[in-house]
């Protein structure tokens, strides 16, 4: 496949997940994977995509008004040392697709509402609730390389601990936080030699298809249809990477 095939796929991937406050990288390692890139390749990758769409996201988001440093600190004091540490975790290759698997099942669920619209709000969640959840899915993030907000913005919406827009606003800068940590725990250990002049073209990329997501996202209605599409690729990719 080209490089433009891919450059395509990975602004379409960045539109999407940003209009919901994500970064985008499950559906950029669903997307590599696929196309048979290794993981020392697809994780730093991710992680480099994951930053500047996070970070767009993250301001459209707070310029809406949508952000809460009370609910988001706790989660990412715990998750950034977590995904420092599970980003030098080196797992087998079916076990990573495995894992990889399941969350996209659950980007899945975040896509098409499985986990609530997000109309109400409750209190958030005791520190030492927070602080768990956090180490937990920063472990996990690091391991995969991902940034967490997939697996972050359902438990927000299903304990009603934030609305939709909320959510969105808290998971783009848990997203941040953690693709920071796993990248730069990544190259303290191997360097950035993985970096090449096809990752420009696919960062400039992900900037554009972010920029319009994160956009259409914190200020328009959602774009329920494209979500649906990318909900049944992503459920696809996630069957043949479980069953591969």
């Amino acid at each position: 496949m080209n490089e433009l095939t891919i450059a395509l796929l990975l602004a379409l991937v960045a539109f999407l997940y940003a209009s919901v406050g994500h970064g985008g990288a499950s559906g950029y390692i669903a997307v590599m994977t696929l196309l048979g890139f290794a993981p020392e390749v697809v994780r730093p990758t991710a992680l480099t995509l994951n930053l500047f769409v996070s970070a767009m996201a993250f301001a459209q988001f707070t310029r809406a008004g949508h952000f809460r440093w009370r609910l988001f600190w706790p989660f990412a004091a715990a998750s950034m040392p977590m995904a420092w540490m599970g980003a030098r975790i080196h797992l087998d290759v079916v076990v990573y697709k495995r894992i990889l698997a399941v969350c996209l099942l659950i980007a899945v669920g975040r896509l098409l509402g499985f986990f609530g619209g997000g109309d109400e709000r409750k209190a958030p969640p005791a520190l030492a609730v927070a602080l768990a959840i956090g180490a937990v899915l920063g472990l996990i993030s690091g391991m995969i390389g991902i940034g967490g907000g997939i697996l972050l913005s359902p438990l927000l919406l299903v304990f009603g601990w934030s609305t939709a827009k909320e959510s969105a606003a808290v998971s783009a800068a848990f997203i941040f936080v953690n693709s920071a940590a796993g990248l730069v725990s990544l190259a303290f250990a191997k360097g950035l030699g993985f970096f090449g002049n096809e990752h420009l073209i696919w960062i400039s990329a992900a900037l554009v298809g972010g920029s319009l997501g994160a956009y259409v996202g914190a200020r328009h209605f959602s774009q329920l249809r494209l979500r649906q599409v990318l909900g049944a690729v992503l459920l696809f990719a996630s069957f043949k990477l479980f069953f591969a």
